[in-house]
């Protein structure tokens, strides 16, 4: 039995005095009405009404004692639906990089909204996004892990001017092409953005500059894309990106020889709930945002 059904019907029909009447106010047919109320008469092992009397919608006294605790459960019942139904609209916020393309932020929101998900979407950096977790002000993020450690991958190369290019190649970089001669008055440089700041990028890169015999100021964090997209359009430096961002800034893209870098992209959420939901309702939009080569959504939430 559905003792909260119940006790609807119950408190329709004992406030109308009708059977009828009261399953109308129910909106459930009078035959349901009546076994409703000879389940709740069951359970409580007392009658609610008096059968005795001409009409059957009459109130014993256990039936008065019982009217008011009833609508106060109905009540209560009434309350949780609507808060339930409020908090399915709460929006779950999410960080996303800051990189990605706002058409793309717009098709994972739009996604969402069909698999029956509002999402909150907030684009930061790296530690921002650790950040905003960090002081729960937010309930999902997408962390930078390593590649091994990751649902989502982005390999990353590197991109120069088209008009800086002697022709144009997708040949891998070899980072000891970069080395400074006496001839050259500067050095090239090969410019890390924010969003690739990160130990498992930067700090790969930079001993591959060591190895190939690069200064250290070769390999340099940009304050921002911005700064560093200039940088490379007006010289003969480099930006460490993906192939897409390339694309997006009309730059000649190549991978690095000998040096595997990747961005690594796994969702760090508050409860494991939030981040199975983004990983296996949304994996395929926020892979397409990112600008993921390789997807492995199939790995267990640890929340």
């Amino acid at each position: 039995m559905d003792l909260v059904k119940a006790c609807q019907v119950f408190v329709h029909v004992g406030e109308h005095g009708s059977f009828t009447s009261g399953a109308a106010a129910a909106q459930v047919p009078q035959p349901v009405a009546s076994r409703r109320v000879a389940a709740l008469e069951e359970h409580f092992g007392q009658p609610l009404f008096d059968r005795s009397a001409r009409r059957a919608a009459v109130l014993t006294a256990f039936g008065r004692d019982m009217l008011t605790p009833a609508k106060r459960l109905v009540q209560l019942a009434e309350a949780l639906e609507y808060h339930a139904a409020e908090a399915r609209l709460r929006p779950l916020t999410l960080a996303m990089p800051d990189i990605c393309d706002v058409r793309d932020l717009a098709e994972l929101d739009a996604a969402a909204r069909e698999a029956g998900l509002v999402l909150d979407i907030r684009a930061a950096g790296p530690s921002q996004r650790a950040e905003l977790l960090g002081s729960r002000e937010i309930r999902a993020a997408l962390e930078a892990v390593p590649a091994g450690d990751a649902s989502w991958v982005v390999p990353l190369g590197v991109a120069a001017s088209a008009a800086s290019a002697v022709r144009a190649t997708t040949a891998a970089l070899r980072l000891s092409s970069l080395r400074p001669s006496r001839a050259e008055e500067t050095y090239r440089r090969i410019w890390i953005q924010p969003e690739d700041d990160v130990p498992h990028i930067r700090d790969v890169l930079r001993h591959a500059g060591h190895r190939a015999a690069l200064l250290p100021a070769q390999i340099s964090v940009a304050t921002s894309l911005v700064a560093a997209a200039g940088a490379v359009l007006r010289s003969r430096d480099h930006l460490l990106c993906s192939a897409r961002q390339a694309d997006d800034l009309g730059l000649a893209w190549r991978p690095i020889a000998g040096a595997t870098v990747s961005r690594g992209y796994e969702v760090a959420a508050l409860t494991g709930d939030d981040a199975g939901r983004l990983r296996d309702v949304l994996g395929s939009g926020i892979g397409r945002a990112l600008g993921a080569v390789r997807e492995n959504v199939g790995k267990s939430a640890d929340g």
